[in-house]
């Protein structure tokens, strides 16, 4: 898998340097991600809107795991009125977690995704947290709507302008993309269901 691009949004009190061998970690899962297994490269069936989405965030999540990170990890970040889902993997860092979410809805949830970290930060529950989108490029392969880079980008500005009332906080969104195409339908990766959406 090809990382394409990390842009930094905020790094408040060069947190970043506190996790840098964290984040190290999560480009390492990224990279060494295959379709198939063995093939060291990524390939997606070679169909518009043909691949899930859910099958390529377990693999890298299973990276994580056996880097000692908490999968499915429910973290009261301090929204009120609501309860957010679990974070996708978290790391701990001293009292707070380091928070990874990889997008498999549409954009509402990417929204959704970097507005979490940015509160858990606020409330001292996280010292930071990356989202993970596909490129435009990888997005044609992948199920309907899903969420991607190019369509959140244009409000990056939002979060990275904003002031922050805290002494520590990273908050950085990763760019994604497969390494080819095949028309070997044998590595069409199966669409999952989540809630009532085809991931």
């Amino acid at each position: 898998m090809k990382l394409k691009q990390f842009v930094q949004l905020v790094d408040i009190g060069q947190s970043s340097q506190k996790i840098g061998s964290i984040l190290e970690v999560i480009e390492e899962a990224i990279v060494k991600m295959e379709n198939p297994v063995g093939s060291g490269q990524f390939l997606l069936y070679g169909e518009k809107k043909a691949n899930g989405v859910k099958p390529i965030k377990d693999t890298f999540l299973q990276y994580l795991l056996q880097k000692d990170w908490l999968l499915e990890y429910r973290l009261d970040v301090g929204v009120t009125n609501t309860k957010p889902g679990p974070i996708d993997a978290v790391f701990p860092v001293g009292d707070k977690f380091f928070a990874v979410e990889w997008e498999t809805g549409n954009i509402s949830s990417s929204h959704r995704a970097i507005n979490k970290i940015v509160t858990g930060i606020l409330n001292g529950k996280l010292i930071g947290g990356v989202l993970i989108l596909p490129s435009r490029e990888m997005y044609e392969f992948l199920t309907d709507r899903v969420g991607n880079f190019r369509e959140l980008s244009p409000y990056f500005n939002v979060w990275s302008k904003a002031r922050y009332d805290v002494t520590e906080g990273f908050v950085g969104v990763i760019e994604i993309e497969h390494d080819g195409v095949t028309n070997d339908e044998k590595f069409k990766l199966t669409k999952g269901t989540d809630g009532r959406a085809l991931v």
